[in-house]
């Protein structure tokens, strides 16, 4: 008579969302039923897409982007969360995150919107604020002093991220790697007791692979680079990345940032400060500010990487 086994049985769950799929890999015992725990895991990341996406209309976000000045207007708890997150790294960035920049990705041709010549000539025309001077937070009350286009999609995917590691631990999953396009978020460790191994990418726009391997518990992960997500406009492939001093494109930079962070939605938002800010002043900021952070540069030679942070073995804060 043979014995069943009691070791835990690998679970690899998936589903659609934000025009891409999140994934969630995890071990529990045998007998273990995941759909119940697939369907809250797909619900914690509509919940995110029906709040935060510029996507869709009736998004509480573009509700909000639609809402009277100097009035103020009631939001859900988890955008209130994203924006207050979001406002705290515009101002420790300097402004180089910036939550306010919607005009400029959908004239771009980022958002629902092809590009268009007009939409982005007013972009770059026009007179900017960073978000974090322009909003009023109180509890779940907005109120927008100054006209503003806000967009989370720098942030956005992070917090689902959050939010499906969230839900694995209300259903009794401590140990996990979470994931939505890339950004990554691990707990705990693997059943033999190692790390969980997630990739970071070489920045190279023809082909996937990886330019190093990081071993991560109980930690973040979250890279900005210009060699995904691009669009062509006269001619020129231009990245997704903003740069809120041009309302344009950002044109010179690291080829990507990878940040390493104890939430995702905070790794995803600097990873896209720092790319805007780019190697010197980026690396300055994040060694001050003790942040763990990669930069890979393209060089004549190849790839140059710059390390960050004790997790990265990099550069530290001045003593």
């Amino acid at each position: 008579m043979s014995k069943m086994s009691s070791d835990p049985v690998r679970h690899a769950l998936n589903g659609p969302t934000m025009g891409t799929r999140w994934q969630a890999v995890f071990h529990a015992a045998p007998g273990f039923d995941p759909d119940p725990l697939r369907a809250a895991l797909q619900a914690a990341v509509n919940e995110v897409d029906a709040q935060m996406s510029t996507w869709k209309p009736d998004s509480a976000l573009m509700q909000l982007n639609r809402a009277p000045l100097d009035e103020w207007f009631a939001i859900p708890a988890r955008l209130a969360e994203v924006l207050r997150l979001g406002l705290e790294i515009g101002r420790a960035s300097g402004g180089a995150f910036d939550i306010g920049m919607g005009d400029a990705v959908r004239a771009w041709g980022f958002g629902p919107d092809a590009a268009e010549a007009r939409a982005i000539r007013a972009a770059m025309a026009a007179p900017r604020r960073p978000a974090h001077e322009v909003l009023d937070i109180d509890g779940q009350l907005v109120r927008k002093r100054a006209p503003i286009a806000l967009d989370l999609n720098a942030i956005a995917k992070g917090y689902g991220v959050d939010r499906l590691t969230e839900t694995l631990r209300d259903h009794g999953i401590t140990a996990a790697l979470t994931g939505i396009d890339g950004e990554m978020r691990a707990t705990g460790l693997r059943p033999d007791g190692s790390p969980w191994a997630v990739a970071v990418e070489a920045p190279d726009p023809e082909r996937r692979a990886a330019h190093s391997i990081l071993a991560l518990e109980d930690c973040a992960v979250a890279t900005s680079g210009d060699y995904r997500h691009r669009v062509e406009v006269r001619g020129q492939s231009l990245s997704h990345t903003m740069d809120p001093g041009h309302g344009a494109p950002l044109r010179a930079s690291a080829a990507s940032v990878t940040v390493l962070a104890r939430s995702c939605a905070r790794a995803d938002a600097w990873a896209t400060a720092l790319m805007v800010l780019g190697p010197r002043a980026g690396g300055d900021l994040a060694a001050r500010l003790r942040l763990d952070a990669l930069f890979l540069m393209r060089e004549a030679e190849g790839i140059r990487p710059r390390a960050i942070g004790a997790l990265f073995g990099g550069d530290a804060a001045p003593g």
